[in-house]
């Protein structure tokens, strides 16, 4: 499984976790993803925006800036 970070703020979508809220249950491949689908934590970047995470770096997400 891959996992795809946010340039902006740093949000991981991991595709063993998903993002449910989102819509997207746990093991959601990250091709069946919608193109359109942008950032839920800082709704700045788009997916094509978001970079792969190398092997074994981290991949929880960092708290939402509040």
């Amino acid at each position: 499984m891959a996992a795809f970070r946010c340039p902006e703020c740093g949000y991981v979508y991991d595709e063993r976790t998903g993002n449910p809220r989102e819509g997207f249950p746990a093991g959601t491949a990250w091709a069946d993803v919608p193109d359109h689908w942008n950032c839920p934590d800082c709704g700045v970047r788009d997916k094509v925006d978001f970079e792969p995470v190398a092997d074994g770096a981290e991949t929880s997400s960092p708290p939402t800036r509040g």
